[in-house]
């Protein structure tokens, strides 16, 4: 239920929302100063661990309160937080920052577990507050071209989709090793991205059997509650006869940084977006006619702070709760089915 609190820091649509970040490492610095720079949104108070990150996040904004916890956060009459802590923390903070009445917009994976998600969105419903998660790969140029293509029929039916998201490098802190921390490994890190764009550009059909293989350095994984793969191959069988496979790693020696592609395939026609000389932030979108081709779109294209902005932009225009975010329980609910859960 929403409280008088929050009925009166809901911010009226057309003025700037006063917005706090909560975790400012590069993720965060960089969200925060994507909306910066767009002007739609006061960067009122931050909070996190690290005296350098605090000191780096400065730079974008430099009139921000410095406060030390989530609930001095919370104490700071803000229109919405930016989330980008930890994946074990998400869903709590989330929660409590919606039960307080302000808005969310958090890194992903919301949660670790489809259970975990829905109490979020839940949560979100009941205060009617904006949710969002930054699910960044949907905004770029080259998808959004690929959506509309498929959307629009000109494709025909599509019946197959291959996804590729293979990091030459893995994470650097400890916590992504640990289950019960990060709620996995490479398909919840990486897998989610693309998983998300397969079913967000499907229009959501629903999963009708998931199978898969996980390994650890080479060899199948033992025990999902101990130990996080390092390499995945999955097989999503969609309603309506749609097939996604999925491969995603940490480490892999590709010859590349990074291997990321979203191909689909359809009775007239493909398209897929793929990364340009391993890079993780350059994309080309092509259609695909038989054995032709041609560009949708290439790089540059800014695109990684754009979740963000969209969310500030929904929420300086009194935006409340989006139906749309119950879609992010069926993505977790894939990544449920790829892990045995």
């Amino acid at each position: 239920m929403t409280t008088p609190a929050a009925v009166e820091r809901k911010s009226p649509s057309g003025t700037r929302p006063r917005l706090g970040f909560l975790g400012v490492g590069w993720i965060g610095r960089h969200r925060m100063s994507a909306i910066a720079e767009s002007g739609i949104a006061e960067i009122a108070a931050m909070a996190d661990a690290s005296e350098m990150a605090l000191e780096s996040a400065r730079e974008h904004a430099p009139g921000c309160e410095v406060v030390g916890t989530l609930e001095a956060l919370l104490d700071a009459e803000l229109d919405g937080i930016v989330i980008a802590t930890p994946s074990a923390m998400h869903a709590a903070q989330s929660i409590e920052a919606l039960e307080r009445g302000v808005a969310v917009f958090c890194q992903k994976p919301l949660a670790r577990t489809a259970a975990e998600t829905q109490r979020v969105v839940d949560a979100a419903r009941s205060a009617d507050r904006l949710l969002g998660v930054d699910l960044s790969y949907r905004f770029t140029e080259g998808m959004q071209r690929i959506r509309e293509l498929v959307r629009d029929g000109e494709l025909g039916s599509i019946y197959a989709v291959d996804l590729v998201f293979h990091n030459a490098y893995g994470p650097d802190k400890a916590w992504f090793f640990d289950p019960r921390l990060s709620g996995g490994g490479c398909v919840i890190d990486l897998g989610i991205h693309l998983v998300d764009l397969a079913l967000w550009t499907l229009d959501f059909p629903r999963v009708a059997r998931t199978t898969s293989r996980l390994f650890s350095h080479g060899e199948p994984l033992r025990d999902t509650h101990t130990q996080v793969e390092d390499y995945a191959e999955a097989r999503i069988d969609l309603v309506g006869g749609a097939t996604v496979r999925l491969a995603c790693s940490w480490n892999l020696p590709a010859g590349r940084d990074a291997v990321i592609e979203a191909s689909f395939y359809g009775t007239a026609g493909g398209a897929a977006l793929r990364n340009v000389n391993g890079s993780f932030f350059d994309f080309r979108a092509e259609r695909f006619r038989g054995t032709a081709r041609e560009t949708l779109s290439e790089p540059p294209d800014a695109w990684g702070g754009r979740a963000a902005v969209e969310w500030a932009r929904q929420l300086g225009r009194g935006g409340g709760f989006d139906p749309e975010v119950a879609h992010l329980v069926e993505v977790a609910g894939a990544l449920d089915g790829i892990y045995g859960r």
